[in-house]
């Protein structure tokens, strides 16, 4: 088996959408009325949630007419909440056959399905024509992918020249290897961190231009702490990345935790010109 095909095992469970849609009920929505913020704490699958996709939007600089490429979509939650946002048009490209159809039943959910599509297909060969979009973006992503110079030099070629890259992912720290099993893999044979100064060199050599590099380790503890209070007060969320993972997302998210605070992992976002 190919790694893109233990990654896509990793991440694939069948009838999603029916299982999302089944705990909105019984959280009391209304789910022929839906809005993007209703899903926020299932499919916005990296730290920070929310909060880092807004900001990753607004470094991004996009509006009513940018034509923007999600590489690596999963459920589409940020695809959706920047499209309900600033009113641009995406597209979504995910390995997960299960997530591309599941993004596309929930993006017509929330009255979003002329605004966003899905595609299911790899990074590593996106099939798009060049020069197609004025905005590219990843999120907790390029962990799962081995040939990185391949993925740069793909949204690269997929990118306007002087179009803007964003990503946000998590780099090898200094503390040491990774605990696992994580929510990105169960062992380290579908794990690659890249370490900060490779990653500066991977994308320079893709024809990128790094205009902006933040280390959000610090804001992503906080936010741990702040879900971790949230939860002790108010209990487990009905809809949560358990529908996900199953069983094993609770070791999966004490590592997570652990690995962050031992600085094994740095969550950070890096913004990036097309040369």
């Amino acid at each position: 088996m190919s790694v893109e095909q233990q990654v896509a095992e990793h991440y694939g469970r069948r009838d999603l959408a029916a299982e999302i849609l089944a705990a909105l009920e019984r959280a009391g929505k209304d789910i022929t009325r839906l809005r993007p913020d209703d899903l926020a704490s299932i499919d916005e699958f990296h730290i920070r949630g929310r909060e880092a996709t807004a900001e990753l939007g607004q470094a991004l600089l996009l509006d009513q007419d940018t034509t923007v490429l999600d590489v690596g979509s999963g459920l589409g939650g940020p695809s959706r909440h920047l499209a309900d946002l600033y009113r641009c048009r995406i597209v979504g490209l995910d390995l997960t056959e299960e997530y591309c159809r599941t993004a596309s039943i929930l993006a017509g959910r929330v009255g979003l399905d002329g605004t966003v599509k899905y595609l299911h297909g790899s990074a590593l060969d996106i099939p798009l024509p060049d020069a197609s979009f004025d905005r590219v973006y990843t999120q907790h992503v390029a962990m799962n992918i081995s040939d990185k110079r391949r993925l740069y030099t793909e949204i690269a070629r997929v990118l306007k020249p002087g179009g803007l890259f964003g990503l946000y992912d998590l780099l090898q720290g200094p503390g040491g290897p990774v605990h696992f099993p994580v929510p990105w893999a169960r062992d380290p044979a579908t794990s690659f961190l890249a370490e900060p100064e490779d990653l500066r060199d991977l994308l320079s050599g893709s024809g990128f231009e790094i205009i902006g590099w933040r280390d959000t380790s610090a804001e992503g503890r906080a936010w741990f702490q702040s879900l971790r209070e949230r939860i002790e007060r108010d209990g487990p969320p009905p809809l949560g990345f358990h529908l996900l993972m199953g069983p094993e997302f609770r070791e999966m998210a004490r590592n997570q935790v652990r690995n962050l605070e031992e600085q094994r992992i740095l969550p950070t976002e890096v913004i990036c010109r097309r040369q």
